[in-house]
């Protein structure tokens, strides 16, 4: 989470550099595809690429697209942290569909705690206090994607090892993007074309280690766990666009960063199991 939003940077900036979305989402996936082939191949047969769920990846692969792209939409609207802040739709709607598609259980605490979040989440968008604009609701639809393909990632978890996993989305990813990005072409710069191999490292590094994690712990557990990513995302909008949040989107990412820490805080208190008392001497 502390990695992603260096992403958001690299993405911002080519924005800023008047590259098409399309082209950005395109490098993500193709330079992804050829960061992760010596990784996937690295003590494995050709013969482990192949998949028994083309389907699944494929779909998968459209909404980490669909994500990405209305994500970065998002950034030309709006700074990172505020982009973020209203992406984190997300973990409540993991939490609603989890237990349904799942069928996991979602306790009362986790219920609490995430709605909490996303009162948090009301507070930064403030609907009818100031003007909505574009920017919100890309940034809404990304989040409603993302927690989509987070349920399809833990319905699959266990299936096959993360690192092919994340190879078949990046594949699809790469297929997908290609098909489209030729009505939008622009001859990237050299500047350009190293950030997005950037976002691609980035992207690569960040994804394994959420496939990873979905391998020891519910979805539901994980969602909220995002919002740990805020701090990060405040710290390089200041640093690289000199973007700082408002006094309501900080008490709205208060709230959400509140929330992470509390749901952590019971998880790990339930999973450690009692000490018997010692003995007297």
């Amino acid at each position: 989470m502390l990695i992603l939003p260096f992403l958001d940077v690299a993405a911002k900036f080519l924005g800023q550099m008047n590259m098409p979305v399309i082209e950005s989402v395109w490098g993500r996936f193709i330079f992804g595809t050829l960061i992760n082939v010596p990784f996937v191949l690295r003590n494995r047969p050709v013969s482990a690429l192949k998949t028994t769920m083309p389907v699944m990846h494929t779909v998968r692969a459209s909404l980490v697209l669909a994500s990405t792209a209305l994500f970065f939409l998002a950034l030309h609207y709006l700074p990172i942290a505020d982009t973020l802040a209203i992406y984190f739709v997300q973990p409540l709607i993991v939490t609603m569909l989890s237990p349904v598609i799942l069928k996991e259980q979602v306790g009362l605490r986790r219920w609490i705690a995430v709605v909490i979040g996303f009162i948090g989440t009301l507070i930064i968008i403030r609907p009818g206090f100031q003007a909505i604009n574009a920017g919100v609701l890309f940034a809404l639809l990304s989040g409603t994607t993302s927690a989509v393909y987070m349920i399809l990632t833990r319905r699959i978890a266990g299936r096959a090892d993360p690192i092919v996993t994340m190879f078949h989305t990046n594949v699809a990813g790469a297929v997908l993007s290609t098909l489209m990005v030729g009505f939008f072409w622009v001859t990237p710069s050299p500047e350009q074309w190293g950030l997005l191999l950037l976002i691609a490292f980035i992207a690569f590094i960040g994804h394994y280690l959420v496939i990873a994690a979905y391998h020891y712990a519910e979805a539901s557990l994980l969602a909220p766990m995002a919002y740990a990513e805020m701090i990060m995302a405040v710290v390089c909008g200041w640093w690289f666009f000199s973007d700082l949040p408002d006094r309501w989107t900080f008490t709205g990412v208060g709230i959400l960063i509140a929330c992470a820490i509390y749901i952590s805080y019971r998880e790990r208190v339930r999973g450690v199991p009692i000490e018997p008392t010692p003995p007297q001497p």
